[in-house]
């Protein structure tokens, strides 16, 4: 990925992708507190600070630079996101955007939630 592509990861508003996360999950018959205990584990973000994340319309920067505690277990996550393998991704904030979009396309999946949060 390119640093003009990472620029605009960034930048995204936190806001603005939450609700096609839950959007996705829904539609496979999964919950916005299936999505929001998976951003808890991942981020250490309470329902308040995760409600305040999306109030103040934060960059997906933002987000994770205020982020209470990444989970030390997020360097499990693996896989391909976008075609390209999560664990192989050398920009930090774009790795833990994707570390989201992989937990996110699990739960999608169908996978149970004791799999998902390692």
């Amino acid at each position: 990925m390119n640093n003009k592509s990472n620029e605009r990861v960034y930048k995204m508003k936190f806001a603005v992708v939450y609700p096609l996360y839950v959007k996705k999950a829904e539609r496979k018959n999964r919950t916005k507190d299936e999505v929001d205990q998976i951003i808890f584990w991942l981020t250490g973000y309470d329902q308040a600070g995760l409600q305040q994340q999306i109030q103040q319309e934060n960059s997906f920067e933002a987000f994770f630079a205020q982020a209470p505690a990444m989970n030390p277990n997020c360097s499990q996550i693996k896989g391909v996101i976008c075609g390209v393998r999560v664990e192989d991704i050398e920009d930090p904030l774009v790795q833990k955007v994707r570390y989201l979009d992989k937990l996110i396309d699990e739960l999608a999946k169908g996978k149970v939630m004791e799999k998902i949060l390692r």
